[in-house]
C-alpha cells in the first residue's frame, strides 16, 4: 500500500485502522484511498502527538493538535467513522453566527416508520426539491458510490456535533430519504412518532450550513368534557326543599351526607 494505516477492502472500498500497542482501531471505510489515508493521519495524531509519522504534511497543525487534545480518543475515532470530523474541525472557534442569520426551511411531524427499524427518514417532496441538494440525476457522489445520492452534514448545534446522513431519492417509491446515520439521530434524541423533526440553515458567510433540532409531542390535555365531570364530582348539585315558600332544608352539597342538612327556621 501506498499510505499508511490504509487497507484495500474486498468491496472496493477502503479501510484505515492504528494500532495502539496490540489493539487494532478502526477508522471507517471511505470511497478513495487518499480520504483513508487522510484519516489515519487524524488518528495518529491524536494517538500519537505533534512527533507522528503521517502521510500528508498536516495543514494547520497547532490548530487540529488543540482540537484533538480537547476531545478524546473514543470522540474523534467517531467522528472518522462517521466522516464529521472536517466539519467539527472547521466549526471548531468559530463563533456561532447571529440569531437573525437562522432560516427556518421545513418540519415534519415523524411518523412511527420514521422512527422505526426501517431506518429512513421521508423528506416531503416539495421540501427535498426546494431546499435540499438535488440527487434524481446525480451519479456515484459524495463517498456515497451509490448513484443518487449525497452524504449531509448537518449541524446540531444542541448536542454541539455535525450529523451526516444519506440523503437519497428513490426510483421505485419516487421518495426522497434520509437513510444511513438516521438511526443514530433518533436514538440518541428519543424520537417518537408525533415528535417534530426541524432544518433550517445558516444564511451567513459563503457557506449555508444546514442544521437539524428537534421537539417532543406535548403530552394531552385533558378533553373538556372530562374536566367537567370531575367538575361535577367536586361540585355536586344542591336541593333546596321549602315549605309555604320557606326554605326549611338543603339536601346534597359539598358538605356531603343524606337528608336535611339545615333548618332554615323553626316554628
Amino acid at each position: 500500500m501506498r499510505f499508511k494505516g490504509v487497507v484495500l477492502q474486498r468491496n472496493g472500498r477502503w479501510g484505515a485502522q492504528i494500532y495502539e500497542g496490540q489493539q487494532r482501531v478502526w477508522l471507517g471505510s471511505f470511497a478513495d484511498e487518499e480520504s483513508a489515508a487522510r484519516a489515519y493521519d487524524v488518528a495518529a495524531l491524536r494517538y500519537r502527538g505533534w512527533g507522528a509519522a503521517t502521510n500528508f504534511p498536516a495543514a494547520d497543525v497547532r490548530r487540529q493538535l488543540a482540537f484533538l487534545a480537547a476531545r478524546r480518543r473514543s470522540e474523534v475515532v467517531d467522528m472518522l467513522r462517521n466522516q464529521t470530523y472536517a466539519d467539527e474541525l472547521r466549526r471548531h472557534g468559530v463563533p456561532a453566527p447571529p440569531p437573525w442569520a437562522k432560516v427556518p426551511l421545513f418540519e415534519k411531524n415523524v411518523t412511527a416508520s420514521d422512527v422505526g427499524k426501517l431506518n429512513r427518514l421521508v423528506v416531503p417532496k416539495r421540501h427535498a426539491e426546494r431546499h435540499l441538494p438535488p440527487v434524481r440525476r446525480q451519479g456515484a457522489i459524495a463517498g456515497g458510490g451509490r448513484k443518487g445520492c449525497v452524504m449531509l452534514a448537518v449541524e446540531d448545534r444542541e448536542a454541539g456535533k455535525v450529523w451526516r446522513f444519506r440523503y437519497s431519492y428513490w426510483e421505485s417509491s419516487q421518495t426522497y430519504v434520509l437513510t444511513k446515520g438516521w438511526i443514530l439521530f433518533v436514538q440518541e434524541k428519543g424520537l417518537r412518532a408525533g415528535d417534530t423533526v426541524a432544518f433550517s440553515k445558516w444564511a451567513f458567510g459563503p457557506d449555508e450550513q444546514l442544521l437539524i433540532d428537534y421537539r417532543k409531542k406535548k403530552p394531552r390535555k385533558k378533553k373538556k368534557k372530562m374536566m367537567m365531570e370531575e367538575e361535577d364530582k367536586d361540585n355536586a348539585a344542591t336541593t333546596v326543599v321549602k315549605l309555604f315558600g320557606v326554605d326549611i332544608a338543603v339536601v346534597g352539597g359539598r358538605e356531603g351526607g343524606e337528608g336535611p342538612q339545615h333548618m332554615a327556621r323553626s316554628w
